[in-house]
């Protein structure tokens, strides 16, 4: 485990792996829980292959602050600095869901840093799709108000119905605690109510794919696509799954991604 500072923030980040390919960095969506719960599963994947690094960006539980609101650009700060002090060196760049904007920025704002791009069920701008906005007013809403109710939207919108009914009611029940409302995941909820990063995207100048998850009830697949026709030159793909693709189609998301990484 390390830690590096970036502004008011003690950011924590966790470097694993023996691969010789590329450093990998893993940038997690929403929750308070952060790397942990996110990449738990896939990380070890990679890391044969790679040096793996998980970073827990304000909002997490390890990365401590002022509490301040978040902003992309001040997240993006984070991860850059992660890259530095682990080497500087050009890494491969993963984000999920709201780290995918993160990591969009980061790319278009810091190119030499980045090697390879990846966007997993990521998004541009909240406030262009009237679901996507009143989904996450919902849960704030939710969060301050009925937790089990936010862990259940969460969970219901988080994969998708053919896999909720594949693992049966006690394995969903179970999922419903594991992203409970706490201040860091409603920091987080509130900048997924203000993401706009369309003004960056022209610049991202790096190799990128876009995955799209064809099932996500969270942020709907139609903004991947979007997210792909506003980045040049990037590629596009679809895996037939909810939101936490890399959690109901495991080994499709792993030779998806790496696939692309390996890639001249």
């Amino acid at each position: 485990m390390a830690t590096v500072t970036v502004a008011d923030a003690q950011v924590h980040y966790e470097t694993f792996g023996t691969g010789t390919g590329p450093t990998l960095v893993l940038v997690h969506g929403t929750g308070s829980a952060g790397a942990a719960l996110t990449w738990g599963e896939t990380a070890p994947r990679f890391a044969t292959t790679h040096t793996v690094i998980t970073p827990d960006l304000s909002g997490t539980d390890r990365t401590t602050d002022t509490g301040a609101p978040l902003t992309v650009e001040r997240l993006a700060a984070q991860v850059i600095a992660v890259i530095e002090d682990a080497g500087g060196d050009p890494v491969d760049l993963l984000g999920f869901s709201m780290g995918a904007p993160v990591t969009a920025a980061v790319a278009a704002l810091r190119p030499d840093l980045v090697r390879r791009l990846v966007l997993a069920a990521g998004w541009a701008h909240t406030d262009s799709d009237e679901y996507l906005r009143n989904l996450f007013t919902l849960w704030q809403q939710l969060g301050h108000s009925d937790p089990a109710a936010f862990g259940r939207s969460v969970t219901m919108t988080g994969f998708s119905r053919a896999f909720l009914n594949t693992i049966g009611r006690d394995q969903v029940e179970a999922l419903i605690p594991n992203v409970p409302p706490t201040p860091g995941t409603l920091r987080h909820v509130d900048l997924d109510t203000r993401v706009d990063i369309r003004h960056l995207l022209p610049r991202i100048q790096t190799p990128t794919l876009v995955l799209g998850a064809t099932q996500d009830a969270t942020v709907p697949v139609e903004h991947s696509r979007t997210l792909h026709e506003a980045i040049p030159h990037s590629t596009y793909a679809e895996i037939d799954a909810g939101h936490v693709m890399f959690f109901e189609k495991a080994d499709e998301f792993a030779t998806a991604v790496g696939e692309f990484l390996r890639a001249a």
